[in-house]
């Protein structure tokens, strides 16, 4: 980090919708890492401020408490101390962690929108949308449900088609009904302000221009958004649960605004300001938060999920420079999807980890370590139950645990319990602790970059080192014929074990405590928001922690192993709830299956393996990618259609599987020499068909 550039860092995690519990692909997308980063600059003695929220306004909440037949405050004053908790179980460390239905924030929110509109900024426009006549209520895209004009399902949202995968607009649905009332909705003026994104384009690509050392898969959608070009888009709506238009402003313009609100996306990300506000005033210091969002010295940070890109790199970021009073994000290191045993997660129909379940079973320490190993950070991941059990089992209690345990216990047993000198080192000896002052350093830069499981890595590296180490010098052998020479093991390794009782704090804070109070190691500053006397920090761990003569604490197991019944009913519990989730009768459709074809019908095609060498997006185009593909015996240019879901950067140095003998096509005036094979699955996600043998080989 530019330690000239930023006296200070202030990290936001994505506000969770408090419409349900969190779970992994939650955690995955954006808590665990930004909780990883804080902890690791606190313990590097850096002023950090993490801040979050529970996300309660919005259509979501409003279509639940409609589901259950009950209010949004009754859902949300459910779920927020449930999600409040669950972090709090799990180590995840916030200084502040408020929520939307505050006064607060609905006084930021209003004061943020009076500003803009006070500026000019907003564009308002009067639109004819659909209205619900019985229920007396314009309707959300969520709210009209009617068949898909592009395939012709008739369960369509008004947003989006969940069989084919369209984007729609209320509007284009054939045979509209209300959600509320099931009546056919009729058109009706009504007048929204606009956000004009477009006018803002140019200041956007310039900044945006300024971060080239953003993850691609970031950069890669922002770039799809501006090369669409962007568009004025509504940051008010009609429905009954929000921040409430202000009167004033409304009136100013000669507009009504009863039953107004300010739209969702716009009105969540100022929860970070307000959620800062309110720390700010807990702290008794209430103009606090403005040293973290109005000082240029502070280092703003966003951690999300990969469908929030788009809110957190140009929108909100539009709306802080048309405030004038911000500071803008420095980074948006934001994380792919989290699969579930091969499988995409939903909790429509019961395929889910949920985090307060987890908690219920297992020790919050083995989940953060595993999903960590995992992280999405540049593409989808996927967590499996069998290789939970078997990094738990393999790494934390194979790996690091055998060597704490066997450090303390041989030290209790042939040192009294103390520290033993270190005399007379021999070149092993000296090599490992030349070894352990490189570690902070080296541990600390994939921090720092945000390669978080490049970080875990390093971080069993040396627990790894003390293994080895351990192995190598025979202490049970030299006890006997050199005394001195295991005193040396003895003490090495004691000092790797205090020193990854710091470097193991991001990821492993309970473990790590318990590892501290084992070694009795005291001063050590805290990776929480608690402000204590530790002058022991992260670097300090490069070094010797431990006197000669250092009385130490009993030995204790730090990690057990998972045995495979209990794993095997984890799976079960996750089979039997999808199998049981009464949404699962109207989750989308599996595709039906085309009429039955000969096996020479099949035989004429050409399918072969080609690795996409180069990727790149086709100008004027949101749909197409222009990619070279390498079939062996010659190379391809293939337009595929999935620039809407793959950034080019992700498909490049795929091996896939290319309909070789298909008739050429123009498009967008390039020739297409082929065609990819794409797996869509019911909720119209594509992903490549990969095949894993050598260029041009034959697909059968």
């Amino acid at each position: 980090m530019e330690a000239t550039r930023f006296e200070r860092i202030l990290v936001t995690a994505a506000l969770p919708y408090a419409n349900g519990p969190i779970h992994i692909g939650h955690l995955a997308g954006a808590y665990l890492p930004a909780d990883l980063y804080c902890r690791y600059q606190r313990l590097k003695g850096r002023d950090v401020l993490f801040i979050c929220g529970s996300d309660e306004l919005g259509v979501a909440i409003l279509m639940r408490a409609l589901e259950e037949g009950t209010t949004p405050q009754a859902i949300v004053d459910r779920y927020h101390p449930m999600i409040r908790e669950s972090f709090a179980r799990f180590g995840i460390s916030f200084d502040y962690y408020g929520r939307t239905t505050s006064p607060v924030h609905f006084e930021t929110s209003q004061d943020f929108f009076r500003r803009l509109d006070a500026q000019g900024f907003f564009k308002l426009k009067t639109e004819k949308q659909l209205y619900d006549p019985e229920a007396g209520l314009f309707l959300a895209d969520r709210f009209v449900r009617g068949t898909c004009p592009v395939c012709g399902y008739e369960e369509a949202y008004g947003d989006q088609c969940e069989r084919c995968g369209t984007s729609l607009s209320p509007t284009d649905l054939i045979n509209p009904r209300s959600v509320l009332s099931k009546a056919t909705p009729e058109l009706r003026e009504t007048t929204h302000w606009y956000l004009p994104l477009g006018d803002w384009q140019e200041r956007l690509e310039a900044w945006i221009a300024t971060h080239p050392e953003w993850k691609p898969n970031v950069l890669g959608q922002v770039r799809s958004w501006l090369q669409q070009g962007l568009r004025d888009r509504a940051v008010t709506r009609d429905i009954p649960w929000g921040v409430p238009v202000p009167e004033d402003v409304a009136r100013r313009h000669g507009v009504s605004a009863e039953g107004k609100v300010l739209y969702v996306w716009f009105d969540a990300p100022i929860g970070y300001i307000s959620a800062t506000r309110e720390w700010a005033q807990q702290q008794g210091d209430p103009e606090a938060w403005r040293r973290y969002w109005q000082d240029k010295r502070t280092r703003l940070i966003h951690f999300i999920g990969k469908d929030n890109i788009v809110f957190h790199c140009l929108m909100f970021p539009a709306m802080l420079m048309m405030h004038g009073a911000f500071v803008l994000p420095d980074n948006v290191p934001a994380n792919e999807f989290l699969n579930l045993e091969g499988k995409k997660l939903s909790t429509s129909r019961g395929w889910a980890v949920w985090l307060h379940e987890y908690l219920e079973t297992f020790p919050p320490d083995l989940l953060r370590y595993v999903l960590t190993t995992m992280l999405p950070e540049t593409r989808d991941a996927d967590f499996s139950w069998k290789e939970f059990q078997q990094r738990v089992n393999a790494e934390l209690a194979d790996i690091l645990g055998n060597f704490v345990y066997r450090t303390l216990t041989f030290a209790q047993r042939f040192a009294e319990g103390k520290v033993p000198p270190l005399r007379n080192p021999r070149p092993v000896d000296a090599a490992v602790l030349a070894e352990l002052a490189s570690y902070p350093e080296r541990i600390g830069t994939a921090y720092e970059q945000f390669r978080f499981r490049e970080a875990v890595q390093e971080t069993m590296n040396l627990a790894r080192l003390g293994n080895k180490y351990f192995n190598d010098t025979e202490p049970w052998h030299t006890r006997k014929t050199d005394p001195q020479a295991c005193a040396n093991t003895i003490h090495i390794s004691l000092q790797l074990c205090a020193a990854l009782s710091i470097l193991l704090e991001p990821v492993l804070p309970f473990a790590a405590a318990r590892l501290r109070q084992m070694l009795r190691l005291e001063g050590v500053r805290a990776s929480t928001p608690e402000r204590t006397t530790g002058t022991l920090g992260w670097d300090d761990a490069a070094r010797p922690l431990l006197a000669e003569g250092h009385v130490l604490g009993n030995p204790e197991i730090l990690f057990s192993k998972i045995e495979d019944d209990i794993i095997n009913q984890q799976i079960a519990h996750l089979e039997q709830r999808a199998k049981q989730t009464p949404s699962q009768t109207n989750a989308t459709p599996y595709a039906p299956l085309k009429p039955e074809i000969l096996y020479s019908d099949f035989d004429r095609l050409d399918l072969r393996v080609g690795i996409v060498q180069k990727a790149e997006r086709v100008p004027k185009s949101q749909k197409l990618l222009r990619l070279e593909v390498d079939l062996g015996f010659e190379k391809r240019q293939i337009l595929a259609g999935v620039a809407e879901q793959w950034a080019p950067e992700a498909l490049e140095g795929r091996r896939v599987v290319v309909v070789a003998n298909l008739q050429p096509r123009r498009l967008m005036g390039l020739e297409s020499q082929g065609m990819l094979l794409m797996a869509e699955d019911r909720e119209g996600r594509l992903v490549p068909v990969t095949a894993e043998s050598e260029p041009g080989a034959v697909v059968r």
